[in-house]
């Protein structure tokens, strides 16, 4: 008999604590995972910091995370491209309005996940490194893909034709950077990104053109330069007010959609505590002035400039194409790379608050990942 544990968080603020939590009872179209690896995001830290002001549909006590990677142990009705044993990397969805924001969350023993966003495993890729992919997948896939974002064509992902036309992502080493890039490549455009310049070989690898260092004040311009009049699909903001200089880059190009994965302010400024303070009216004060002026400079000039939902993908076409079409062929064949390198920050569902705290000093080019060891049956 199995026995789930999770790493809970009893209300808005609080520290995450273990403890037992029920065994996910498994919907149709559904996968019981046994976790060995979860990745800490940003969302989760958010989540923990703010309180009820993005997630207000939360019932508390509830199970964070989104990444998971393990071993499929059972099968629920109607899916046919799972079987027990297989090894998978899934997104966790149960943070989402109207999921199971217990069972169907990633900081557990034993998870309950759609097998629509669930990809087989090579045995050559280990648990800690797939880990990495599944948010930051699913918000490149969103962000570049879905028609109320960049809306790109996918139809063709991993067997498209070269195209002449360019994606702008800015923040390519980021997780949804240089995941967005890798998308891009796979369904035939060219990418021009910005990252520190001792991640530039990185770019390259992962499938960019050119690479420009976003330190640098003229950065947009060698965008525009390097893009050499050649059409501009979309630009795809990720990193924290990067929205900014890609409205300068849509201006001097003619491009009329950004995707932006980030807000223009960071959350991490603001006190993990209720109520409210100087710092935190502070924060949302520039977070409304600068996305009310963004939004207005976007539309006077004929540029749509909207934020990305990640978990969009699970009721469109977007989806089935990224996750069930192409993402296991393609970490497979090696078409696709886990990105960024995981830094493991420790091992089972206690580290895992240490790894939100980390994330929240920062981290480059990398993602916190903690493993966890197969689970005993008791009898």
């Amino acid at each position: 008999m199995r026995v789930n544990t999770a790493a809970w968080i009893d209300s808005p603020y609080a520290d995450l604590v273990v403890r037992d939590a029920p065994m996910p009872e498994l919907e149709p179209g559904q996968l019981l995972v046994e976790v060995r690896a979860v990745a800490v995001n940003p969302l989760d830290a958010i989540i923990q910091s703010n309180g009820a002001v993005m997630y207000g549909w939360l019932r508390y006590p509830v199970i964070l995370g989104e990444d998971v990677a393990g071993v499929v142990v059972g099968v629920g009705a109607e899916v046919t491209n799972f079987s027990v044993g297989d090894r998978i990397v899934a997104y966790a969805i149960g943070l989402e309005k109207g999921r199971d924001a217990i069972s169907e969350s990633g900081f557990q023993a034993y998870v309950a996940v759609d097998a629509a966003l669930a990809a087989a495993l090579p045995d050559t890729l280990p648990f800690e490194e797939a880990a990495v992919l599944p948010l930051a997948v699913s918000t490149a896939a969103a962000g570049l893909f879905e028609s109320e974002q960049l809306g790109l064509d996918y139809s063709g992902l991993a067997n498209s034709a070269p195209r002449d036309e360019i994606v702008v992502v800015w923040g390519g080493a980021t997780a949804v950077g240089g995941n967005a890039i890798q998308l891009a490549r796979a369904a035939g455009y060219r990418v021009i990104t910005t990252a520190s310049a001792h991640n530039h070989d990185r770019m390259s690898q992962l499938g960019a053109e050119a690479a420009f260092d976003y330190h640098d004040p003229e950065a947009g311009d060698r965008i525009v330069e390097a893009a050499n009049g050649s059409v501009i699909a979309g630009i795809l903001a990720v990193a924290v007010g990067s929205a900014e200089p890609c409205l300068r880059i849509a201006r001097a190009t003619g491009a009329t959609r950004i995707a932006m994965a980030s807000p223009p302010v960071s959350f991490y400024e603001q006190p993990r505590r209720p109520g409210l303070s100087l710092t935190r009216m502070r924060l949302f004060l520039r977070l409304g002035t600068r996305t009310a002026m963004l939004q207005l400079r976007s539309r006077t000039r004929g540029i749509r400039a909207s934020f990305i939902w990640g978990s969009a993908i699970a009721t469109s076409p977007v989806g089935p194409a990224v996750w069930g079409d192409y993402l296991g062929a393609a970490l497979a064949s090696g078409r696709h790379r886990a990105y960024p390198r995981p830094r493991i920050a420790g091992e089972g569902l206690p580290a895992i608050q240490g790894a939100i705290d980390t994330l929240r000093v920062g981290v480059s080019a990398q993602k916190l990942v903690v493993t966890l060891a197969s689970t005993p049956t008791s009898s």
